[in-house]
């Protein structure tokens, strides 16, 4: 196992305007690390740096403890899986998953041997023989897995390798791939623009944005603390809703899109008085309201879109010209149209400055805990 680091590293095409800037984050040995932003942010190119595909054109990278700047590729010691898998249509599946060993000079019988034992983890023995137009997506995908753990090499990166997959294939890649990383404890540094991979394949998770870092941490710790407006719209599903915000003139309650007034718990120590605001509260903060509500944060909303998936309800509404969502769970009987009474707690809040986005208070944690059985002996 490598670890990976890469300190101030940028990226200039014309030397005048960085695609990538000051980007230092050191990726641990085994660790499962994914990179995510949105279409240009700069995350193939980050991993294209690492691979040795791109310059780099400031700063450091360091593959174990070696610095990596003007490495040529082959002497990075590690492996790349494609977004198109870039198989050989000519040759078999066999041949695909030994091509680097056979440039390697490694001996035809230890190739195969190497070949048919990542096949039977992988699932490819029955296919060794055929070619890659005789094989579904999710078998090409697992081809080129394949050619890269056959090398054995400590690092393996992968460039948005489920995209071209269905939803349920791609589900059903995603547990095996972080199955394979964990059995062979190989540090994976993986691209994806899909919030749902990153969330559940992750180690740590890093947002970029326009070449920027974001934030990085863990998925979790992001999900419910994410630094910024732009994370917190990023990660979550629906993302969270956001609306501008100022306190009231007694600086007891929030006014929250000039519609909803929320009251400030007393003895709260967090100064939001000189600061213009943004409020933003998850979907699945946002409760039904019954007759034990009585703590004074119960609005009613106009519903205009509802969206019933069998396990859960999600509705809009505005809130003053921003749409709002609420996610509830289980299945509700809503219509376009309805005005319904919702509970909105202040500790759910995430609070951001409106200038520069800094997190000024973050969501109290309200995660649930499975109380762990002793073992009798």
């Amino acid at each position: 196992m490598k670890k990976v680091e890469l300190i101030n590293v940028s990226k200039s095409y014309d030397k005048q305007v960085d695609v990538i800037s000051n980007i230092n984050v050191t990726i641990e040995p085994g660790e499962f690390f994914v990179l995510i932003g949105p279409s240009g942010c700069g995350k193939s190119t980050m991993l294209r740096m690492i691979a040795g595909l791109e310059e780099i054109t400031g700063g450091t990278l360091k593959i174990g403890e070696k610095v990596a700047n003007h490495l040529s590729p082959d002497r990075r010691d590690l492996s790349m899986v494609f977004q198109n898998y870039a198989l050989y249509p000519h040759l078999t599946v066999q041949q695909n998953i030994t091509f680097g060993l056979d440039v390697k000079r490694m001996k035809k019988e230890e190739q195969k041997q190497k070949a048919e034992e990542v096949a039977q983890l992988l699932g490819l023995t029955d296919y060794l023989g055929r070619k890659p137009r005789e094989l579904s997506g999710g078998q090409r995908q697992r081809v080129a897995l394949a050619r890269a753990i056959v090398s054995e090499t400590p690092i393996c990166l992968m460039d948005e390798p489920l995209s071209n997959l269905d939803a349920k294939l791609r589900a059903h890649m995603r547990s095996e791939i972080r199955r394979i990383q964990r059995s062979l404890g190989i540090t994976m540094i993986y691209v994806t623009h899909d919030q749902v991979e990153a969330m559940t394949m992750g180690d740590r998770i890093m947002i970029l944005h326009e070449g920027k870092i974001q934030q990085i941490g863990k998925p979790i710790d992001i999900y419910n603390h994410p630094a910024n407006p732009f994370v917190a719209t990023f990660i979550g599903s629906p993302p969270m809703n956001l609306s501008e915000a100022e306190l009231d003139e007694t600086k007891s309650h929030l006014i929250i899109g000039k519609d909803l007034r929320l009251p400030l718990p007393k003895g709260d120590d967090i100064d939001l008085s000189k600061r213009k605001l943004t409020v933003g509260v998850r979907p699945e903060n946002l409760h039904p309201a019954t007759n034990e509500s009585t703590d004074g944060s119960l609005f009613d909303v106009t519903v205009t879109n509802v969206e019933v998936l069998g396990n859960e309800t999600i509705f809009s509404f505005l809130v003053g010209e921003k749409e709002w969502m609420a996610k509830w769970t289980g299945q509700w009987h809503i219509n376009i149209g309805d005005r319904l009474p919702i509970r909105m707690d202040f500790d759910t809040l995430s609070i951001f400055d409106r200038e520069d986005g800094q997190l000024l208070k973050k969501t109290i944690d309200q995660s649930h805990h499975v109380a762990q059985q002793e073992v009798v002996e």
